[in-house]
């Protein structure tokens, strides 16, 4: 059955401008890193993601690599554009980035033109459409020019195969350059997209915030439950289907220590005080700081989902509350 939006989707969700742009964008957005592949469950994707649009999610964000296997979460947003959440385009904002391994060869990887732009064209077309909203550098490329780099993300837009463009993974210094860069080419860099939360604070709190207030540029942070550490899963230890169980390759039973699961515990229960799951809090802290546009969550069912997106319904930190949140990170 073709889908239909709620008619009531913008009363659920916070709008803020992204950077100094005309854009506004969802306080809670989604991203397809997990959960959203071919080796997932097709109606949980879909079920998920007409929710999300029916919450007021209108950012859906992925890359060129995103499944397993790489490509297919594009290919199966495609699908579920096309069985209705497609009438709805220009209310949507759909990103994409290059700049991970991809396909074989020289040319499938980091920062060229040759790579940026023809990752970008098979995206569009696993997507099944004509430009994204936002396209991405999604690392630095230490081998290639950043002038080359950002020259191709500037031709993105000239083509009108992406509307704006952002970066994602660059340090400070990196973003700078980045940004003064596609500032010359006239084409601004709308969005930051870093690694950000509770427990990984060093790139963006040792001057990237800075720049990007003052470059008037957007930051959405990823990973901003740490891979699911600030949630209440591991607060009694190591749970059956967790991603530490599973041996995920990027969390680890060396991430959970005795000395950080304390501090988990005293996390979780400030959440409590504030009448607020871990989750929640750790997306309103960083949708506390005033240069965070969007927060970026994934998900893996609609209940998960609709209990973060609960998130803005309490956003405000007392100072007292702030300062204990930071003894215990300290």
């Amino acid at each position: 059955m073709s889908y239909f939006a709620s008619t009531d989707r913008y009363t659920h969700m916070k709008y803020n401008r992204c950077g100094n742009s005309g854009l506004m964008l969802p306080a809670v957005s989604l991203g397809l890193w997990h959960n959203f592949g071919d080796m997932d469950d097709q109606k949980s994707i879909k079920d998920i993601l007409h929710r999300a649009f029916d919450l007021g999610i209108t950012h859906f964000d992925l890359a060129n690599n995103y499944g397993p296997p790489p490509g297919s979460a594009e290919s199966n947003l495609k699908k579920v554009l096309q069985d209705g959440l497609g009438r709805y385009r220009d209310e949507l904002i759909i990103s994409t980035k290059a700049g991970y391994d991809m396909w074989e060869g020289p040319y499938g990887e980091w920062g060229s033109r040759k790579y940026i732009l023809a990752s970008l064209d098979q995206s569009l077309k696993r997507l099944g459409l004509e430009y994204v909203d936002i396209f991405y550098s999604h690392r630095y490329d230490p081998d290639t020019p950043l002038e080359e780099t950002m020259g191709a993300l500037h031709s993105a837009v000239q083509m009108g195969k992406a509307l704006y463009v952002g970066i994602s993974n660059y340090d400070a210094e990196q973003t700078l350059r980045a940004v003064e860069i596609l500032e010359e080419l006239g084409t601004p860099c709308l969005i930051h997209q870093p690694k950000y939360n509770m427990l990984y604070r060093s790139r963006l709190e040792n001057g990237l915030l800075e720049v990007l207030e003052d470059k008037g540029v957007g930051c959405i942070p990823f990973s901003p439950l740490a891979q699911g550490l600030l949630t209440d899963r591991y607060l009694k230890g190591i749970p059956e289907g967790s991603r530490i169980a599973g041996s995920s390759i990027s969390l680890t039973e060396e991430n959970l220590d005795a000395d950080l699961l304390v501090r988990i515990k005293a996390l979780n229960q400030e959440a409590e005080l504030r009448g607020q799951s871990l989750a929640q809090m750790a997306l309103a802290w960083i949708l506390s700081r005033k240069q965070v546009s969007s927060v970026l969550i994934g998900a893996s069912s609609v209940s998960q989902l609709e209990a973060n997106v609960a998130t803005i319904h309490n956003l405000k930190f007392t100072r007292d509350e702030l300062d204990t949140i930071n003894n215990i990170l300290s």
